[in-house]
């Protein structure tokens, strides 16, 4: 696997979370995890955890100041470059620790703004990740962001970082105005691409980032989507023909991952990109079903497709990764719990006929049969026809041709046209 790092050179970092009464140890644990792998994939080495144990945060310092202190002890003494908390902060938390702390201080929503200021590579990618980071530095813009940029550099410091964070206020809202109009022009483009697809069944793959959807979409249409065992490895969506039994075809697209605590800014900012799930006829919402939080996992995902008003779409939920199960007892609850779902190794290729099945058996609820007869020399005629959905049957009379057609109810429009010509 291709070690990619985002900086020149590891930074050295501390991860850090707080034991709430109302969560377990190995909630905050599993968190930390998860923090620790969005920290390798930004490009830092995590050579510490701490977690600190309290009845409420503290307003000030998060964590107090007796924590804050042991944490700049470490930092001194191990030149570590980047304190990442596992919550985000306010900026009067920031500034505090800070004070205390002599490096720099980052929170979740920044550390993922960070990831995907590195990742985005198209032009709308790149234009949602900055209009989401803009409005994330705007609600926190103090003397400390100056600091950072100027004397740190690395992570939490990307995209508007490098340029607008001495700029004041006002200078930023411009900006962001100006983002917000690119990216209305942006999506009037996609719409154009959108209407262009109208015709086929759309169904889009959702999931907790790393659940396994860029795998199984070249598992499903053959395709050459980037895979990579790292969170969001896929930012920007990839749509690509699949062909179902029967010779069905429909348009299987991939989206950016979700993830626990999404900053709200980002999910915003990439509207037009999740407006696939939107305007998608099925949800296929993968699960790694290797990992402990699946439940919660999916919980997450539910709630940002409920954010996004799409929790009324036909969802099928895709249990992937079964190859990593040490005890595969689990997939029978599972299928009794979740009545409709799949199981599939999406890397191995296992049950993935059956999920096309499956997905068939949804699709064909949406196509119509009808009989068409005209003259067997009209080439162009039988040539639409052939354009419009599958022929079934061809029967061959007296000058004259019988045709059998299954189409999508999509392009009943098309068929109509096409049937007044011939009479």
């Amino acid at each position: 696997m291709m070690n990619i790092n985002f900086t020149s050179e590891k930074e050295k970092s501390i991860v850090v979370g707080i034991k709430l009464p109302n969560l377990t140890r190995q909630h905050v644990n599993d968190y930390l995890d998860e923090l620790v792998l969005l920290a390798d994939t930004a490009g830092s080495e995590v050579v510490h955890r701490i977690v600190q144990e309290r009845v409420r945060i503290e307003a000030s310092t998060f964590i107090g100041a007796g924590k804050a202190e042991e944490i700049a002890e470490l930092v001194k003494e191990e030149n570590i470059n980047l304190v990442i908390f596992d919550d985000d902060l306010s900026r009067t938390q920031v500034r505090n620790l800070e004070k205390i702390i002599n490096c720099k201080i980052v929170d979740r929503s920044g550390l993922i703004l960070d990831i995907f200021a590195a990742r985005a590579k198209s032009k709308e990618a790149m234009t949602q990740v900055e209009l989401a980071q803009l409005q994330y530095t705007l609600t926190r813009l103090t003397r400390m962001w100056t600091h950072l940029s100027k004397q740190y550099g690395g992570i939490g410091t990307k995209g508007p970082g490098e340029t607008q964070i001495e700029t004041d206020r006002r200078a930023i809202r411009k900006r962001l105005q100006l983002l917000k109009e690119k990216l209305t022009q942006i999506d009037k483009e996609r719409e154009v691409q959108r209407k262009g697809r109208k015709d086929f069944t759309r169904i889009a793959l959702v999931g907790y980032t790393n659940a396994g959807k860029s795998t199984l979409m070249n598992a499903l249409a053959d395709a050459d989507v980037f895979v990579e065992d790292r969170l969001f490895a896929t930012l920007d969506t990839t749509v690509r023909l699949m062909q179902l039994p029967h010779s069905q075809k429909v348009l299987l697209s991939d989206t950016v991952g979700f993830i626990r605590k999404l900053p709200p800014n980002l999910i915003a900012s990439f509207k037009s990109t999740l407006a696939e799930v939107v305007e998608a006829d099925i949800l296929l919402h993968v699960v790694d079903v290797s990992h402990p939080l699946f439940e919660e996992h999916i919980q997450t995902v539910i709630s940002t497709i409920e954010e996004l008003g799409a929790e009324t779409k036909i969802t099928i939920l895709v249990f992937n990764k079964i190859d990593a199960l040490t005890d595969r007892t689990i997939l029978n609850e599972l299928t009794k719990k979740f009545v409709g779902s799949i199981a599939v190794s999406a890397l191995r290729g296992i049950n993935i006929p059956a999920l096309k099945e499956k997905l068939f058996s949804y699709v064909s609820e949406e196509f119509i049969e009808r009989v068409v007869e005209t003259d067997h020399l009209n080439y162009k005629v039988i040539s639409k026809l052939h354009d419009i959905g599958e022929i079934l049957e061809k029967k061959f009379g007296n000058k004259k041709v019988s045709i059998k057609i299954r189409f999508n109810k999509k392009r009943l429009g098309d068929f109509e046209k096409l049937l007044a010509k011939i009479k």
